[in-house]
């Protein structure tokens, strides 16, 4: 097992609800009426911080616009930052 590794078990309930271990909610960081996500993948299962799973999935699909809308500087967004404010 690496470092960052854990195990940690829950029963689950009648209604299919189970109490998140408190290691694995610190590992999260998630807290009373935080969110989560399931990810399923054949037999595995993962469980993310809702918060960060969306900045993850967001930030891949973002991966390589702003080279291709031109922005290749901080220049560039910063033109492209001043040119909307002036928009409005």
């Amino acid at each position: 097992m690496s470092v960052n590794m854990f195990v940690d078990n829950a029963k689950v309930m009648a209604k299919g609800q189970i109490t998140i271990p408190k290691d694995i909610r610190e590992a999260l960081g998630v807290k009373s009426g935080d969110r989560v996500t399931f990810v399923v993948e054949e037999d595995n299962v993962r469980m993310f911080n809702s918060a960060v799973y969306a900045m993850r999935v967001l930030q891949k699909e973002m991966t390589g616009e702003a080279e291709r809308a031109g922005l290749t500087s901080d220049e560039d967004v910063m033109e492209l930052v001043k040119e909307l404010r002036n928009e409005d």
